[in-house]
């Protein structure tokens, strides 16, 4: 009996509400939130290779792998672990010739091998003397230099907790502009963040290849809801 009376009950709550009502939009302030830090780095990851032409394609690719073993080999003998060392490319392509303006068809005149590896540094006031050293003992590619941190996480807590401060600030600012009581955080969403790279510049002190070691900044963006009371 009871639970016809609640089912009557029901079905007539239901008839008396309008159609299409919506239950009303919460009300809530939206804004993101930025935090940066800038440090010193403390690593550096490079790109370079060797890079060999000749006739016949294992007489290239024998000449550029002798080439990056004597690299690698020194880099070893500086210090540089076999862990911050990785092979990032191989390549191998044909070199065509010209055909000319009489309607010849080109032709293989010989190959041009490559070996690009990535190295990690993680002592700065080494780095320009070991690509100074690459380069001597054979290395003819560069293709990248970034400097980087080896442990971000203090710097990345620290750029999260700035990026919280700014986003509550930032809400407080637009609740007293629309004259609302600024409630609870509702929600929290980190969005971005990283190491972009160099920020301030300083010439690093080493013998060899001149590098300007400078700052990285180490950034957090968060999305941060607030209730309006």
């Amino acid at each position: 009996m009871n639970g016809k009376v609640l089912s009557a009950a029901a079905l007539i709550c239901a008839l008396l509400t309008p159609a299409g009502a919506e239950t009303a939009p919460s009300r809530q302030i939206v804004v993101t939130g930025e935090g940066r830090v800038d440090t010193t780095p403390d690593m550096a990851v490079i790109s370079l290779g060797v890079t060999h032409e000749a006739k016949a394609a294992m007489a290239a690719m024998g000449e550029t792998s002798a080439a990056v073993a004597a690299v690698l080999e020194r880099l070893t003998s500086m210090g540089v672990a076999e862990k911050d060392v990785q092979t990032e490319n191989v390549s191998l392509n044909p070199i065509w010739s010209d055909p000319g303006s009489q309607g010849g068809v080109p032709s293989i005149s010989g190959f041009s091998a490559s070996n690009t590896v990535q190295v990690r540094v993680r002592d700065l006031e080494r780095l320009g003397a070991i690509m100074d050293t690459a380069i001597g003992d054979g290395a003819n590619t560069f293709s990248g230099l970034q400097f980087s941190l080896q442990n971000p996480a203090p710097q990345e807590e620290e750029a999260r907790k700035r990026a919280v401060a700014d986003g509550m600030a930032r809400a407080k600012a637009l609740a007293e502009a629309a004259g609302v009581t600024l409630g609870p955080v509702q929600q929290i969403n980190e969005i971005g963040g990283g190491i972009p790279g160099p920020m301030k510049m300083s010439m690093a002190r080493d013998e060899g290849i001149p590098i300007a070691a400078g700052e990285v900044s180490v950034s957090v963006t968060v999305s941060m809801t607030f209730a309006i009371e």
